[in-house]
Protein backbone atom coordinates (compact mmCIF):
# COMPACT_ATOMS: atom_id res chain seq x y z
CA UNK A 1 0.00 0.00 0.00
CA UNK A 2 1.42 3.38 -1.42
CA UNK A 3 1.90 5.65 1.87
CA UNK A 4 -0.83 8.15 2.91
CA UNK A 5 -0.82 11.15 0.42
CA UNK A 6 -1.90 14.26 2.72
CA UNK A 7 -1.02 17.75 3.39
CA UNK A 8 0.44 17.40 6.85
CA UNK A 9 3.46 15.43 4.75
CA UNK A 10 3.66 18.21 2.18
CA UNK A 11 4.16 20.83 4.41
CA UNK A 12 6.49 19.10 6.62
CA UNK A 13 8.56 18.90 3.19
CA UNK A 14 8.62 22.63 3.68
CA UNK A 15 8.86 23.71 7.78
CA UNK A 16 9.45 19.73 9.07
CA UNK A 17 13.00 20.41 10.41
CA UNK A 18 14.18 21.77 13.45
CA UNK A 19 16.07 24.81 11.88
CA UNK A 20 13.54 25.89 9.71
CA UNK A 21 11.39 26.05 12.27
CA UNK A 22 13.64 27.60 14.54
CA UNK A 23 13.94 30.31 11.87
CA UNK A 24 10.69 31.11 11.12
CA UNK A 25 9.94 31.82 15.80
CA UNK A 26 12.62 34.13 15.04
CA UNK A 27 11.43 35.87 11.86
CA UNK A 28 7.98 36.05 13.76
CA UNK A 29 9.74 37.44 16.89
CA UNK A 30 11.07 40.54 14.58
CA UNK A 31 14.55 39.05 14.12
CA UNK A 32 15.44 39.20 10.11
CA UNK A 33 18.86 39.31 9.94
CA UNK A 34 21.38 36.39 8.75
CA UNK A 35 23.75 36.53 11.78
CA UNK A 36 20.90 37.40 14.20
CA UNK A 37 19.10 34.77 13.12
CA UNK A 38 22.30 32.11 13.56
CA UNK A 39 23.02 34.09 16.70
CA UNK A 40 19.54 33.26 18.54
CA UNK A 41 19.12 29.46 17.10
CA UNK A 42 22.25 28.38 17.00
CA UNK A 43 22.28 27.04 13.61
CA UNK A 44 25.38 26.07 11.99
CA UNK A 45 25.76 29.04 9.12
CA UNK A 46 25.58 26.29 6.18
CA UNK A 47 22.77 24.72 7.34
CA UNK A 48 21.06 28.48 8.38
CA UNK A 49 21.77 29.30 4.55
CA UNK A 50 20.49 26.18 3.34
CA UNK A 51 17.19 26.43 5.04
CA UNK A 52 16.64 30.14 4.36
CA UNK A 53 17.53 29.48 0.72
CA UNK A 54 14.47 26.65 0.94
CA UNK A 55 11.84 28.74 2.94
CA UNK A 56 12.31 31.25 0.10
CA UNK A 57 11.74 29.11 -2.31
CA UNK A 58 9.04 27.75 -0.74
CA UNK A 59 7.26 31.00 -0.61
CA UNK A 60 7.59 31.31 3.66
CA UNK A 61 10.43 34.04 3.56
CA UNK A 62 11.28 36.86 0.84
CA UNK A 63 14.77 38.13 0.82
CA UNK A 64 15.49 41.55 1.07
CA UNK A 65 18.75 43.58 0.20
CA UNK A 66 19.33 46.10 3.14
CA UNK A 67 22.73 47.99 3.14
CA UNK A 68 23.81 49.59 6.08
CA UNK A 69 25.79 52.98 5.82
CA UNK A 70 29.75 52.33 4.13
CA UNK A 71 28.86 48.40 4.41
CA UNK A 72 27.80 46.05 1.81
CA UNK A 73 24.55 44.83 0.71
CA UNK A 74 23.04 42.56 3.04
CA UNK A 75 19.93 40.43 2.93
CA UNK A 76 17.37 40.63 5.68
CA UNK A 77 14.42 38.02 5.74
CA UNK A 78 10.56 38.50 5.91
CA UNK A 79 7.67 36.43 6.14
CA UNK A 80 5.21 36.63 3.30
CA UNK A 81 1.27 36.12 3.81
CA UNK A 82 1.73 32.06 3.26
CA UNK A 83 4.61 32.57 6.21
CA UNK A 84 2.57 34.65 8.23
CA UNK A 85 -0.14 31.92 8.12
CA UNK A 86 2.24 29.68 9.98
CA UNK A 87 1.81 31.16 13.27
CA UNK A 88 -0.82 29.16 14.40
CA UNK A 89 1.16 26.14 13.81
CA UNK A 90 4.46 27.46 15.53
CA UNK A 91 2.12 28.71 18.39
CA UNK A 92 0.39 25.36 18.64
CA UNK A 93 3.76 23.71 19.47
CA UNK A 94 4.52 26.23 21.52
CA UNK A 95 1.93 25.87 23.89
CA UNK A 96 2.51 21.98 23.86
CA UNK A 97 5.89 22.38 24.80
CA UNK A 98 5.26 25.26 27.49
CA UNK A 99 2.71 22.54 29.03
CA UNK A 100 4.98 19.38 28.82
CA UNK A 101 8.74 20.70 28.10
CA UNK A 102 8.85 23.64 29.50
CA UNK A 103 9.94 22.55 33.65
CA UNK A 104 9.80 23.95 37.47
CA UNK A 105 10.51 27.24 36.16
CA UNK A 106 7.23 27.50 33.42
CA UNK A 107 7.77 28.79 30.24
CA UNK A 108 10.74 30.99 28.72
CA UNK A 109 8.21 33.23 26.93
CA UNK A 110 4.85 34.20 26.77
CA UNK A 111 2.73 35.35 23.77
CA UNK A 112 0.76 38.34 25.02
CA UNK A 113 -2.34 39.96 22.79
CA UNK A 114 -0.92 43.82 22.40
CA UNK A 115 -4.10 45.07 22.81
CA UNK A 116 -5.38 43.78 26.26
CA UNK A 117 -2.72 41.79 27.62
CA UNK A 118 -4.38 38.46 27.44
CA UNK A 119 -2.72 35.04 26.64
CA UNK A 120 -2.51 34.30 23.06
CA UNK A 121 -3.27 29.77 22.73
CA UNK A 122 -3.84 28.56 19.45
CA UNK A 123 -7.49 27.12 19.51
CA UNK A 124 -9.45 23.95 17.30
CA UNK A 125 -12.31 25.53 16.01
CA UNK A 126 -14.58 24.88 12.76
CA UNK A 127 -16.01 26.95 10.33
CA UNK A 128 -19.03 27.70 12.12
CA UNK A 129 -17.02 28.83 15.68
CA UNK A 130 -17.49 25.64 17.47
CA UNK A 131 -14.57 25.38 19.63
CA UNK A 132 -13.17 21.74 19.71
CA UNK A 133 -11.12 20.18 22.62
CA UNK A 134 -7.16 20.67 22.43
CA UNK A 135 -6.79 16.55 22.16
CA UNK A 136 -8.50 17.25 18.72
CA UNK A 137 -12.01 14.80 20.85
CA UNK A 138 -15.03 15.74 18.24
CA UNK A 139 -12.59 15.47 14.68
CA UNK A 140 -13.36 13.30 11.90
CA UNK A 141 -11.15 13.13 8.59
CA UNK A 142 -13.40 12.85 5.45
CA UNK A 143 -12.22 12.46 1.95
CA UNK A 144 -11.38 16.43 0.34
CA UNK A 145 -11.55 17.50 -2.73
CA UNK A 146 -7.91 16.23 -3.77
CA UNK A 147 -8.46 12.98 -2.74
CA UNK A 148 -8.08 9.99 -4.94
Amino acid sequence: MPPRVCSVARALEVVGERWALLVLREVFLGVRRFGSIREATGAPRAVLAGRLRDLVAAGVLVRREYREPGERVRHEYELTPAGRELQPVLTALMQWGDRHLAGAGGPPVELRHQDCGGRVRAALVCEHGHRLPETGAGLRATPGPGAG
